[in-house]
């Protein structure tokens, strides 16, 4: 894991605003999978479960900034239930939401979001 610190400064020509996101996204994930690695990797963070694999595999969620707002992708999002309807994205299965303020952002959904992905093992889909 690394240092808030460390966060700050790798997204440290990024909008505070959204470093606040950013972090709290952060909080969420650690707090719905303890034992979740971080990893700095495609100009972002990406979250996974090393006990089920790699980032794709074991892939939990990743975070970036984009065209200055907060970005939470997943790489198994089409697979997720999403009732509150946040996640867009044209790939595949790929699917993101994009965040740019903290008080109107829905934690509580954004966090059943984070758990289920971090419960969703892709072995299980037959494609």
């Amino acid at each position: 894991m690394y240092s808030i610190r460390e966060i700050e400064e790798y997204f440290s020509n990024s909008d505070p605003n959204l470093i606040a996101i950013v972090l709290e996204l952060r909080n969420l994930i650690f707090a719905v999978a303890p034992n979740a690695t971080e990893m700095i990797q495609w100009k972002g963070i990406s979250y996974f479960d090393s006990e089920r694999g790699g980032t794709v595999s074991g892939g939990i969620c990743q975070i970036h900034i984009v065209d200055k707002k907060v970005r939470l992708g997943f790489l198994h999002g089409a697979f997720l239930r999403d009732p509150a309807r946040l996640l867009g994205g044209s790939r595949k299965v790929k699917r993101y939401l994009e965040l740019d303020n903290y008080e109107s952002t829905p934690w509580e959904d954004i966090r059943a979001l984070i758990k289920e992905s971090s419960e969703f093992n892709p072995y299980s889909v037959k494609l």
